[in-house]
């Protein structure tokens, strides 16, 4: 007798945008940083005076497409980029500190008992815990809020009981107590992470400042990188096994051909999709899952006491 399938939910930018009211990509250049130390002051005059340029030869471009001429260009610009990209997504989550009189930052950590008081976290932690018993998230998003909401005990990217890089929100050395995922609920970020880079995942997003993260960034032109790989297995496995999918702020671009096409492919179980966006593409949606029921939602009000009425009409 086959096992009875789940709910899954997948997340794009626009599930960010909505608890925590970070950037999607055409407002992502909006240079919400503030700068710490010389360097990074220059590094973000750099990449303003790119952008206004690249504006300037080409008006009404998409911020897309501005990423792709970066990705493309010299090494100078393309790091210039990639760090404004993801240092941008991790501003409200860095914490600076002093110690011996010195300046210290760092992204916060998953378990930190302050990330509860930075932006968004608490709302996006009662909406996931609230729609029920989710078996996994997909999410294209690379930064950390989903991290954060759920931490490590209810939580993993694949394998329960994996080991992080780093130590934990105290100064307690890794060898001493390792950080694992031990929670239920996978989590394939399909994008990638601020938290990860080619060698490691780490226990906080230390790559949001370094901009040396594994990540695909936002360009017209996206598709699975081999690092990835893995990540994407996961998410097949993830939506095998449920009959029901949440999608929350995820836009259906049509340049997202080739995780569209794993959406399609590995989603056939799927018999109930509830889309939550402001503006969303039910005809897009209904081509993906064709044989799924396709209902439409708006996003509800931030902050609502009790979200379980309005997440009773998705079916849930």
């Amino acid at each position: 007798m086959a096992s009875e399938r789940g709910l899954c939910a997948l997340l794009g930018a626009g599930f960010s945008k909505w608890a925590a009211q970070l950037p999607v990509a055409d407002g992502l250049f909006d240079f919400g940083v503030e700068p710490s130390g010389i360097v990074e002051a220059k590094r973000l005059t750099e990449i303003k005076e790119i952008k206004n340029r690249w504006d300037a030869e080409n008006s009404g471009g998409r911020a897309e497409e501005f990423i792709a001429f970066a990705l493309a260009a010299q090494p100078r610009i393309r790091r210039a980029a990639l760090w404004y990209i993801v240092r941008r997504l991790c501003e409200p989550y860095i914490w600076t500190e002093s110690h011996r009189g010195k300046r210290r930052r760092h992204v916060l950590m998953i378990d930190e008992n302050r990330r509860l008081d930075r932006p968004g976290v608490v709302t996006a932690r009662d909406f996931l815990v609230r729609l029920g018993h989710v078996t996994g998230i997909l999410t294209t998003n690379y930064d950390l809020l989903v991290e954060y909401a759920l931490g490590t005990n209810m939580m993993n990217y694949g394998v329960r009981g994996e080991a992080l890089t780093g130590r934990g929100p105290y100064p307690v050395s890794q060898w001493v107590k390792p950080v694992t995922l031990d929670g239920s609920i996978t989590v394939a970020k399909m994008h990638g992470s601020v938290s990860w880079d080619r060698n490691a995942r780490y226990t906080d997003g230390r790559r949001g400042l370094t901009g040396n993260a594994l990540i695909v960034a936002p360009t017209q032109e996206k598709s699975m990188p081999d690092s990835l790989r893995g990540v994407w297995d996961v998410a097949a496995r993830i939506l095998a096994r449920s009959d029901r999918l949440v999608v929350f702020g995820f836009a259906f671009n049509p340049y997202d051909a080739a995780l569209i096409d794993h959406l399609a492919t590995h989603g056939r179980s799927l018999r109930h999709v509830v889309v939550i966006d402001i503006r969303p593409d039910l005809e897009r949606v209904v081509r993906i899952w064709p044989s799924a029921r396709v209902v439409t939602l708006r996003p509800p009000a931030v902050g609502l006491p009790d979200l379980s009425e309005w997440l009773r009409s998705t079916g849930s």
